[in-house]
């Protein structure tokens, strides 16, 4: 026992080594640093950030390094570090109308007041390689406006719901749950299922949103509008007795309107979904706000049929870091089960070949007699 025990640990030790070694990576080339991956790699690192609940660039951005780039487990590194954390106040609710915008687009109104602002985006680049960015080429400072021009930018939401054409935006007075300090049970209040989906992994709500769009849920959306940009974070002191700023958040938010609704006693008006997450992420912001408006199907009277509108489904497989430690432990030693397995499959065959000699057995005893009595 005791050679096996150091036998492991050398072998553990041997692997890190390894581990670091491929890290690092060629020696002759430069290290990448945390400024050049929060930086250059900024979208992995808002990635990090939102799944791993945990608002520091810095912080994912070593998450990422150490990672060698795996942001999955990046994001578990940085779930681990947040568990050390101490907590000593809660936010007020953001407020995403005084947001900084540094992107705005709808896809309801083409003239909305402050315009449609497209910042920094794919959507409209060709999907070729860039051979330039092989190299360090010159970047061309971006076209900027002054932050005193910028004129109002008001909700999309906020105008359909000035004319009663979209339900309420629903305003909670008591405490909101915590999903990391309460295991989470079902059925789930809307503020749950929301920061679950905030830190689910956005692949598979990618995959479920999608769904949605092909008949497995009931959603016929419009992006009534999305927006990126800086918001500021505010705590309630009571020393103070108002609100005080305590820094800024850059984040993606995403108002889905879906298909109204109506009843004889009320007037028909659309419903919503809703997305909010860390950096700048709006293809999980989308895919968040059709996954919450899925899972609003009991508040509608809407039949349950399909995965995305099944909440325990959906909640308990969106986090990629319990889904991780889940399918990888099959990695670990399993030489006592498997064995056992082993042992019964050889018995069952074993039993099945001995019943089929026993039935095979009083024919052949048969023949024998009949050939003994015609000799």
């Amino acid at each position: 026992m005791y050679v096996a025990v150091k036998g492991g640990e050398a072998a553990i030790r041997n692997a890190h080594r390894l581990l670091a070694d491929r890290r690092r990576g060629d020696r002759d080339l430069p290290a990448l640093t945390i400024e050049q991956i929060a930086s250059q790699l900024a979208l992995g690192v808002d990635r990090v950030m939102a799944e791993g609940s945990l608002y520091d660039p810095e912080l994912a951005a070593l998450a990422v390094r150490q990672s060698r780039g795996d942001l999955i487990e990046a994001i578990f590194l940085i779930r681990a570090f947040r568990t050390t954390l101490p907590r000593f106040r809660a936010a007020e609710p953001l407020d995403t109308g005084a947001m900084h915008i540094e992107r705005r687009v709808s896809a309801t109104y083409k003239d909305l007041p402050g315009g449609q602002l497209l910042g920094p985006t794919f959507d409209y680049t060709h999907r070729l390689l860039d051979p330039s960015l092989a190299g360090d080429a010159s970047v061309p400072e971006p076209e900027r406006r002054a932050a005193e021009s910028l004129p109002r930018t008001p909700r999309v939401t906020d105008i359909l719901g000035n004319e009663g054409l979209i339900e309420p935006d629903g305003d909670r007075t008591d405490e909101p749950g915590d999903i990391t300090r309460d295991p989470l049970d079902f059925p789930a209040n809307r503020d749950l299922r929301l920061q679950a989906l905030a830190r689910g992994d956005e692949g598979f709500l990618l995959a479920l949103g999608y769904s949605t769009q092909r008949g497995y849920g009931r959603t016929h959306p419009f992006v009534g509008e999305i927006r990126i940009g800086l918001v500021d974070v505010e705590v309630d002191l009571p020393e103070f007795g108002f609100p005080v700023t305590i820094g800024r958040v850059r984040v993606t938010e995403c108002q889905m309107v879906a298909q109204f609704v109506g009843t004889g006693d009320e007037p028909a008006r659309f419903t919503r979904g809703y997305g909010l997450v860390f950096g700048q992420s709006e293809r999980k912001a989308m895919a968040m706000s059709l996954v919450d408006r899925a899972l609003r199907a009991d508040e509608f009277g809407e039949e349950r049929r399909s995965p995305a509108q099944d909440e325990e489904f959906v909640l308990e497989h969106c986090d990629n870091v319990a889904a991780t430690g889940f399918v990888e432990h099959l990695k670990l030693p399993h030489y006592v089960d498997f064995q056992a397995e082993l042992d019964l499959l050889r018995t069952i065959n074993s039993e099945r070949e001995a019943s089929r000699e026993r039935e095979a057995s009083p024919g052949r005893e048969r023949d024998m007699s009949s050939q003994e009595a015609a000799e």
